[in-house]
């Protein structure tokens, strides 16, 4: 599980595709605390950790990622995928009794949505995401979604897009500090959204 702060941006160092892709991801994670096993969010993506070590200065850890956790996600995306060199969110799994500064994450994708519009508010930005109404009917006004594994709240929804307002802060620690219209993102709607329709769905 994971709270949707973001502790590092690391930095994809190799793509490899075997029977499913293996990334190697340089980061500034302590690796004397890594464990073979271990489950760190990338870019929203809950993924296991299959080695970790330093080359030269840099610190890593590489993943697999199944053929259907790419059909989900950006992860294989031509144009904004995972390639040497692009950045990505990580966030480590929680721990007992750590902070939940964000909301409940599971790293578990829901769908993908893209950048519609991009603007700059009184020191902030503001952004438009679009998305499938089928996502959008489970984002609240002033609820929580996770973007590229970032907690944020939502400002403003629609049937099939919704706004968020990113602050400075969140900007200088993460990936969004360099965004542009149509970029596509990972999206995870609000766990509690999801147990709701279950409920509702059922009947009882």
């Amino acid at each position: 599980m994971f709270t949707g702060i973001i502790t590092d941006v690391g930095e994809i160092a190799r793509i490899e595709k075997i029977k499913d892709i293996q990334a190697k991801i340089f980061c500034t994670y302590d690796v004397s605390e890594m464990e073979l096993g271990a489950s760190i969010c990338c870019d929203g993506v809950c993924l296991t950790v299959t080695d970790f070590g330093t080359e030269e200065t840099r610190n890593w850890f590489s993943v697999d990622v199944s053929s259907e956790t790419v059909s989900k996600t950006i992860i294989g995306d031509i144009n904004f995928g995972w390639k040497p060199g692009k950045k990505v969110n990580l966030e480590k799994s929680l721990k007992l009794g750590d902070e939940l500064g964000g909301h409940i994450v599971t790293g578990h994708i829901d769908g993908t949505g893209s950048i519609e519009n991009i603007l700059d508010v009184k020191g902030s930005t503001q952004v438009t995401f679009k998305t499938s109404t089928t996502l959008a009917k489970y984002i609240a006004k002033k609820g929580s979604i996770t973007l590229n594994g970032t907690s944020l709240t939502v400002n403003q929804v629609t049937d099939s897009s919704f706004d968020i307002n990113f602050i400075p802060h969140t900007k200088d620690n993460t990936t969004w500090e360099k965004i542009r219209v149509g970029e596509k993102v990972n999206i995870e709607i609000d766990i509690l959204a999801r147990y709701v329709d279950r409920i509702l769905a059922s009947g009882k």
